[in-house]
């Protein structure tokens, strides 16, 4: 039985609007610098407290098998309410450096409740299919978090604050239309109680390994190239001076059109199957990397760009992909946990490859820097194929 038509919209809606608490600091990180009085130096802690209050929510969540136990769309609408509130924080004319530190970290804590609970309310929907679903799922989280840039940009005239404002309204939606409109669905198995032992025990079956350690080599590369994108641009100008690129508005284009790869990726996968497809984009991904340097020297400008906005699709294209291999690969009773655990370990991947590359950055010309991400695909492919058995269907 198909689901009613309107389900997967909102499920896509919703992530879109709260997805946008994501990157909602990051948009307006000048302004919080300037009027708080903060070191230039803030700027790395309070990036990356979103997303070690992401990691550490996935791992509460994970542990106490919150999207199991308990309904996926409460989950979602409360964790949206919660993570809007701690949000709309950032507004707050007394906050100190660890006082905005502290709300970027619950942000980041309650968006384990919304992007995995949400893969987890479409799989419970969707058994056939997934991949499509999902693919328009990520898209949504793609233009959730590019968003706030790009209201930022639109709105350089108005007081900074409007950007909290609205990142936070829209979150406060998102979690109202789920609840409302999407209650729990048919294929939804729920756990009776907590299960410690889940987090190792998905781990035991070597088809599901295989998935979660492809979607971890995805992830060593994703969120770095995502961050480093306006290194690269300024690396461009400076060796051809006379380029000038708008790099804020590239940065979205670039990283927001992957969105709809991530659409297109899913359609191709009802076709050639999750496994062959996710492949396929890694691979394409892990090649980027290698020859970037030469793009990056040699490369017009207009070939430069259009590598990059290539370059933006693939690499997020198999994300969708390797979430449905891992929800297909795991017990059906803990799929919303296994989600879960990837996604905290996945997203403790990206620091080490963001911090790696923040490192090698005064070491190497930053023209050289994607080499090293390059690491991520080879591994993740090594680890997808390398398992005989792992199913691909369709």
């Amino acid at each position: 039985m198909n689901p009613p038509s309107r389900i997967l919209p909102i499920i896509v809606f919703s992530q879109f609007c709260c997805t946008s608490l994501w990157f909602a600091g990051n948009a307006v990180m000048p302004n919080l610098l300037f009027d708080f009085k903060l070191a230039a130096t803030a700027l790395g802690s309070l990036t990356s407290a979103v997303q070690f209050g992401f990691i550490i929510g996935t791992l509460v969540f994970a542990v106490l098998s919150i999207a199991d136990r308990f309904s996926p769309s409460k989950v979602f609408f409360f964790c949206a309410l919660i993570g809007a509130i701690f949000n709309l924080g950032a507004v707050w004319e007394g906050n100190s450096l660890w006082s905005l530190i502290s709300g970027r970290f619950a942000t980041g804590f309650f968006l384990a409740g919304i992007y995995p609970v949400g893969m987890k309310i479409a799989s419970d929907y969707y058994e056939e299919g997934l991949g499509k679903s999902l693919g328009f799922l990520v898209g949504a989280l793609v233009l959730g978090t590019a968003f706030p840039h790009l209201l930022k940009q639109a709105t350089q005239n108005i007081d900074w604050q409007l950007v909290i404002y609205i990142t936070s309204t829209l979150a406060t939606l998102g979690g109202i239309l789920l609840l409302t409109f999407v209650p729990d669905g048919p294929f939804q198995k729920r756990s009776q109680k907590p299960d410690f032992s889940a987090f190792f025990q998905v781990f035991k079956k070597k088809e599901f390994r295989a998935s979660a350690f492809g979607y971890f080599g995805h992830m060593w590369e994703l969120y770095a190239f995502w961050a480093f994108v306006p290194v690269v641009l300024l690396a461009y100008q400076r060796l051809h001076v006379k380029i000038e690129f708008n790099i804020p508005l590239l940065s979205f284009i670039i990283i927001g059109i992957g969105s709809l790869s991530c659409i297109a990726g899913g359609f191709t996968s009802e076709k050639f199957g999750p496994k062959k497809t996710a492949g396929t984009f890694l691979l394409l991904s892990g090649l980027c990397c290698i020859i970037s340097p030469l793009i990056i020297f040699y490369a017009q400008a207009e070939v430069f760009i259009f590598f990059l906005i290539f370059w933006g699709m693939v690499v997020i294209a198999d994300s969708p992909l390797f979430s449905t291999l891992v929800a297909q690969n795991a017990p059906s009773e803990q799929k919303g946990t296994a989600l879960t655990i990837v996604n905290s370990i996945g997203f403790a991947i990206t620091i080490i490859s963001i911090q790696l590359l923040n490192v090698l950055r005064l070491e190497i010309s930053p023209e050289f820097l994607f080499i090293i991400l390059a690491i991520g695909p080879l591994l993740g492919l090594l680890g997808l194929f390398r398992n005989k058995s792992l199913a691909s269907p369709q």
